[in-house]
């Protein structure tokens, strides 16, 4: 099994790197997370580990969810996150993972998703970098407008605005994953992992911490 846990984001801070050079990193408070349940080929068509993270009171959960929680002997998880697997789990349910599965040496870089800052309904310029109009004499009130939008039905065929048209919008607040991020530092005393760079949410968010797909 790949190594896979839940988090939430602490902050942004630096460190003195190996070289002397100073490094901005991204501070993750990951687990402890409990196997809530093992799926596997034969039984639900794919082998996947399903971790749970977090307690919360019975009252802000559903009653499903704390019988399915029960069943692995614990109470109910406030997130609920699933990892697919190419080849059957050796854990099982009732098991718990730490940062400890995370090691600088074997890991190397990680996959973080998360969901980014909501910044509610942003224009064209803010949303999409738009240069503008001009500002100079003669454009009246129309400096930050997206311009025309229809004309020659954006370069296509039928009069209908085509699907991407860049326009203004609710901008953030969507699901990203940074990709192939150093792990720099794995403190398993406190359950901490640091990676370098940036990380999508703000702090207190919670987020995917997985082995990287195309490194490591």
């Amino acid at each position: 099994m790949k190594p896979g846990i839940i988090g939430r984001k602490v902050g942004m801070t630096r460190i003195l790197g190996e070289r002397g050079l100073v490094e901005s990193v991204t501070v993750i408070k990951a687990g402890p997370c409990v196997v809530l349940q093992v799926k596997t080929h034969d039984v639900d068509g794919y082998d996947a580990v399903q971790l749970g993270f977090e307690d919360c009171k019975p009252h802000r959960s559903t009653v499903p969810m704390i019988g399915h929680a029960a069943k692995a002997g614990v109470g109910p998880k406030r997130a609920i996150r699933e990892i697919r697997l190419d080849a059957p789990a050796e854990l099982q349910a009732g098991d718990v993972v730490t940062v400890e599965q995370f090691t600088e040496a074997e890991v190397g870089h990680v996959d973080v998703t998360g969901t980014t800052k909501g910044c509610g309904f942003a224009g064209v310029m803010k949303r999409h970098g738009f240069g503008g109009k001009e500002a100079s004499h003669g454009v009246e009130r129309k400096h930050r407008s997206g311009g025309s939008i229809g004309g020659h039905a954006n370069t296509g065929t039928g009069r209908g605005i085509k699907k991407g048209k860049k326009m203004a919008g609710q901008m953030g607040h969507v699901r990203s994953t940074m990709s192939s991020l150093r792990l720099i530092k794995v403190d398993a005393t406190n359950d901490l992992l640091l990676v370098r760079g940036s990380v999508p949410g703000p702090a207190g968010s919670l987020v995917m911490i997985r082995q990287a797909m195309k490194k490591g």
